[in-house]
């Protein structure tokens, strides 16, 4: 059971990240596609913004202090990434999935099998 308190039914891509962790390499694919290359596109520090968002387990003025910005300019570019993956960072749903995407498109990026 990849999310076991889910809501029934549950579509496929609402599973992109337990999908993709489980080898499916579609789900990889479209994991990578919707959420991971639009933040890398995104510029404008919206990708450091994200990542440093959950580094610090979410605690935006931590974020803002640790990438020396103002808090509403995380909040912002939050939108921003928000907009673009229809993921959203602050959901604890969300914020699985964006470290799940994150994470394998940094291990394609330096992969030797690839």
């Amino acid at each position: 059971r990849a999310w076991p308190e889910a809501p029934r039914p549950v579509s496929a891509d609402a599973l992109l990240a337990e999908r993709a962790l489980d080898g499916d390499p579609l789900a990889r694919a479209a994991l990578h596609d919707r959420v991971a290359a639009p933040l890398q596109a995104a510029g404008g520090g919206v990708l450091e913004t994200v990542r440093a968002v959950l580094n610090s387990g979410g605690n935006l003025e931590a974020s803002a202090r640790s990438i020396f910005v103002h808090p509403n300019t995380v909040r912002y570019r939050l939108k921003r990434a928000a907009e673009l993956t229809g993921v959203s960072v602050t959901d604890p749903r969300g914020s699985w999935t964006l470290q799940v995407a994150l994470a394998l498109a940094r291990l394609d990026d330096r992969s030797l099998w690839y």
